[in-house]
This record gives structure tokens, C-alpha cells and sequence, in this order.
């Protein structure tokens, strides 16, 4: 947040006899109200400015709101401290405000929580670092004393161009000393290299051959595009089905129609497969924003998409809290996925507030599953979800082959977790020249240590969950606080010895047993 502090606008002074105008400000913390200051002399100030005012002994950045927010506290005008300045960003939309105010009071979480997440680690308010090329002067005068070196570099900056002086001096073939001193003779002048713009998709860039049960799913998404009103559609296919497609031609829809598109993905979903599939489509690699996007990149990234810059956004759960100037759909794509749940500081279902959000802006979402959640499934069921369903793969690719294997039927041998079946099915693989993987959502070697003589389960200090072993490591670990402790020789709890039993397979027991 100090980053907040360096605007490029330098602060206004405010005069004693400044007119006694106050409006509400939420700061980015942990406090669940606005606070009054005066406007001072730094003029009007409209909802949704970023300002810093005084906190105690500190100069912070908070947000202008258009209402007091939370229990107020009657302060007399006279003790009320006056905004320091403003901060040259662009405003904070008022339909970010309204959703910060819902999910606060949806979640109980403080407001400054919520406003924290839409400003606070974009780092959006902080300095902006300029990049300073050099440029040829039309018209300069000619120097008396020209070198060859200086020759080459007014020959090479003649077209115009804008270029850093280490890449002029380079093509010149000469030091940047040369161009410093053409820059004090006024032949070169130097300026700001402006910022790249970001790529815009082509909706039109490469269409798409649909089968029948796709072009009625495009049909019916695209109609709730073109119809921007608040709408629901779970998109329900199998894995194969075209579901991406299907939806790109609704995002396509939305950007015809110059409307913002915001496509959420899990993180781990975030590959570069997606992203050449989205290149494919409309011309361009779409704009990311996830954990991974550099600090400055966010900054750049968050100005551009409150000033309308950006067209669509794919990205992980906090993309969500962007201040879009014109979202008009959301994408909400493997939408039964728990990583669009945050459990740390502000408890939130991101799928259920994009609902939210496009519920607040009056336009349409979109959730795409193959394995839709309880709560989607339900909604599609009783109507309050329009449903769109895929029900076979594209181009009548069918579904791998599945066979259950009972094994009452077939029980694995004594002290081992395979089938015979399992393990015919693995040798003929391998002899096939073929390779095999095998899933087991355990880790370590096994999930429970049991005392066959008091019957006690080793569970964490902490949390009390039960302690699962790591034969490689020879710990024993809490997977749900991180707790660790060497293997146990006795019962903790009867002191006997040699009693210990290990119950259940990890993935480090079937490697064992499969080597």
C-alpha cells in the first residue's frame, strides 16, 4: 500500500478557510464503515475518486463513496480532518461499489476488506514509471562538426522512430555517449515511449463448423447476449463436447456488440492450451490476470480495463474485482471447481458472486461444466438456470471405455490394494509398449496409524485430524494445518510398542506395491 502514497499529482495544500464540504471514504482495511473527511480546496470530488487522507500519524488511500456506509458516529464538522489529495487513476465504477457492499454484507466481512481486493493489490494508485526513449528533431539545425558516428545515428533516427538510446546506439554501431551529446545539441530530443496497446479480438477472425446440438447451444447463448438482461445458462456437456466453442461464440456476440467479457477459469485451468484456442478463435492472446501476472503488468492491466481498453479478461477468481467500464458477460468456466472458493480473509463462492455481479450490471452468465455442481444442477432443474445441454462429443468421437471392478468379486492378494484384473490390465499396457497412469487422491503412504491394542488413531495436537504417514520423508504430516512429527515407535496413548498398524492406501503404498 505505500506504493499508494507516490501519486504522480502532486497534493493540493488545504487553506484553513476551505468551505466546509465532507464526503465518506472506505479505506482498504479491515474496518467495516466509511469515514468523513473535508473536501478542502482540491474541488469537487466526485464518488469513486481515489484520494489520500490522514489516519493517525499516516497518509492513506481511500476510496470517495457515495454514501456513509456502516454504523455512524455523530463527529462535530470542527474535528474533521481534510483530504490530503487525489490520486490520477481512474474512478472506481459505482457498480464496484454496489457489489463490494453486497458481498460485505453477504459474507460479514468488512467493507474495507472488500474494497482492499478491488484496489489495494492491483497497486493500481501507485507511480507510474515512465520509459524515456529518443527521438529525431524535424528541422534541427546542421552541426559544423559531424562525426562518422553521429552520421550513422541521424541516419538511422531520421525515420522518426522512437527508440531507447542503448537500441539506437547499437544499430548505429556506436556508444550512447554519441547520443547524449546529439541530444545537447538539440538533434535528438528525448520522450516518452508510449505503452503498447493491448490487442483487440476479431470476432469475426475464424468461424467455427458447428454439428446440430452445438448451433442450438449458439443459438440460445447468443440470444441471451444479444438480449442483455440478467440471465443464467449452465452449459452442460461432456469433456469433448465443444462446450469452449459453444461459449466463444457468445463472448463473440459480446465484443460485436463493444461490451467487456470476463472469462473465469480455475487457476490450474489457466494453460497455454486455452489461450491458443482463444488465439485461434479471435486473432489475439487474451489479456490474463492471475497470481502469476507481474506487479507492474497488474497496475497496467487493472487502468487499462476501467478505462475500457481491454475487451476481455480471462483470468482467476480476483478478475472478478476488476472496475470494468462495460462488462457485459461472464464466463464462468469449470464452474464446479473448489478452486474458486477463497478461504483467507474474505470467505467467498467467486461462481456464485460473478452471478451476483452480473445480476448488479443486468447482463447475462454463462457457467460451463461437465460435471456440473449440486447447486448449478439444481438451479437448471427447477428453472431458475437456463439449461444447455451437449449431450455427445464433437465429431462423434465416443467416450473412453469404463470398466467398474468389484472387488468382492475379485479381492486383491493379502497386504496388497490391486485387483488381479488391475493388474493383467497394467502388464498388457506395458507389453503393449504403452504407458499407464494410475490416480489416487491420497498423498503419503498412508492415511491412518492405528494401535491395534488400545484401538487410539494418531490424530494432529493442533486440529485434531488424523496424521498421515510419509515413508519417504519419515514424518508423519496434518494435511489440514501442516503439523509434522517423526514416525511414532509407541501408542502416544498406551505407551505399548510394535502395535502400530497402518490403515488405507497413498499414493506411496501403490507405488511400492506396482514396483
Amino acid at each position: 500500500m505505500n506504493k499508494l502514497q507516490n501519486s504522480t499529482e502532486k497534493l493540493k495544500p488545504c487553506d484553513a478557510k476551505a468551505k466546509q464540504q465532507y464526503v465518506s471514504v472506505v479505506l482498504p482495511f479491515a474496518i467495516d464503515r466509511s469515514y468523513d473527511y473535508l473536501v478542502g480546496e482540491i474541488g469537487t470530488v466526485a464518488p469513486g475518486t481515489f484520494v489520500l487522507v490522514p489516519l493517525g500519524t499516516q497518509i492513506r488511500t481511500a476510496v470517495v463513496w457515495d454514501s456513509p456506509v456502516g454504523i455512524q458516529k455523530p463527529v462535530q464538522s470542527a474535528k474533521l480532518k481534510q483530504i490530503a489529495g487525489k490520486i490520477d487513476i481512474p474512478r472506481l465504477p459505482i457498480i464496484s461499489m454496489r457489489f463490494a457492499e453486497w458481498i460485505s454484507q453477504y459474507t460479514l466481512s468488512p467493507i474495507g476488506m472488500i474494497v482492499r481486493m478491488t484496489i489495494g493489490a492491483s497497486s493500481a494508485a501507485g507511480s507510474r514509471k515512465q520509459n524515456f526513449g529518443v527521438q529525431y528533431v524535424l528541422g534541427a539545425p546542421q552541426l559544423s562538426r559531424m562525426t562518422p558516428a553521429r552520421i550513422r545515428v541521424v541516419e538511422v533516427s531520421a525515420d522518426g522512430q522512437i527508440r531507447t538510446k542503448a537500441d539506437l546506439a547499437k544499430t548505429a554501431g556506436c556508444t550512447t555517449a554519441v547520443v547524449e551529446g546529439l541530444i545537447k545539441a538539440g538533434i535528438l530530443t528525448n520522450v516518452v515511449i508510449p505503452e503498447k496497446a493491448y490487442a483487440q479480438p476479431n470476432p469475426a477472425y475464424k468461424l467455427t463448423d458447428f454439428n446440430e446440438d452445438q448451433k442450438i447451444a449458439v443459438h440460445l447463448l447468443k440470444a441471451a447476449v444479444e438480449a442483455q438482461a440478467f440471465s443464467v445458462s449452465l452449459l452442460d456437456g461432456v469433456t469433448g463436447a465443444g462446450k469452449t466453442e459453444v461459449y466463444f461464440e457468445a463472448v463473440a456476440s459480446a465484443l460485436a456488440a463493444r461490451h467487456q467479457v470476463l472469462i473465469l477459469l480455475p487457476e490450474i485451468a489457466l494453460t497455454s492450451q486455452f489461450l491458443n484456442r482463444f488465439e485461434k478463435r479471435f486473432g489475439c492472446v487474451p489479456v490474463e490476470w492471475h497470481s502469476a501476472t507481474k506487479e507492474t503488468e497488474r497496475e497496467r492491466i487493472w487502468r487499462a480495463v476501467a478505462q475500457g481498453a481491454i475487451q476481455c479478461v480471462v483470468g482467476a477468481r480476483s478478475a472478478l474485482f476488476l472496475p470494468y467500464k462495460n462488462l457485459g458477460l461472464i464466463i464462468v468456466d469449470e464452474e464446479h471447481d473448489s478452486g474458486f472458493k477463497q478461504e483467507d480473509r474474505v470467505n467467498y463462492q467467486a461462481r456464485d458472486m460473478a452471478v451476483v455481479r452480473a445480476n448488479l450490471g443486468k447482463f447475462p452468465i454463462i457457467l460451463a461444466s461437465a460435471t456440473p455442481s449440486i447447486e448449478s444442477h439444481v438451479n437448471a432443474r427447477t428453472g431458475r438456470y437456463r439449461h444447455v445441454i451437449l449431450p455427445g462429443r464433437y465429431s462423434g468421437i465416443n467416450l473412453p471405455d469404463i470398466t467398474p471392478i468389484d472387488l468382492k468379486s475379485n479381492p486383491p492378494k493379502q497386504g496388497c490394494w490391486l485387483s488381479p484384473i488391475l493388474i493383467n490390465a497394467l502388464k498388457e499396457t506395458l507389453n503393449d509398449g504403452r504407458q499407464s497412469l494410475l490416480f489416487l487422491n491420497r498423498r503419503g503412504y498412508a492415511p491412518l496409524t492405528l494401535c491395534r491394542t488400545c484401538g487410539y488413531r494418531i490424530k494432529c495436537p493442533q486440529c485434531s485430524a488424523w496424521m498421515v504417514e510419509h515413508r519417504f520423508r519419515q514424518r508423519l504430516t496434518c494435511h489440514h494445518c501442516g503439523f509434522t512429527l517423526p514416525i511414532l515407535k509407541e501408542c502416544p496413548e498406551c505407551g505399548e510398542k510394535n502395535c502400530l498398524v497402518l490403515c488405507g492406501p497413498g499414493v506411496e503404498r501403490i507405488l511400492e506395491e506396482i514396483t
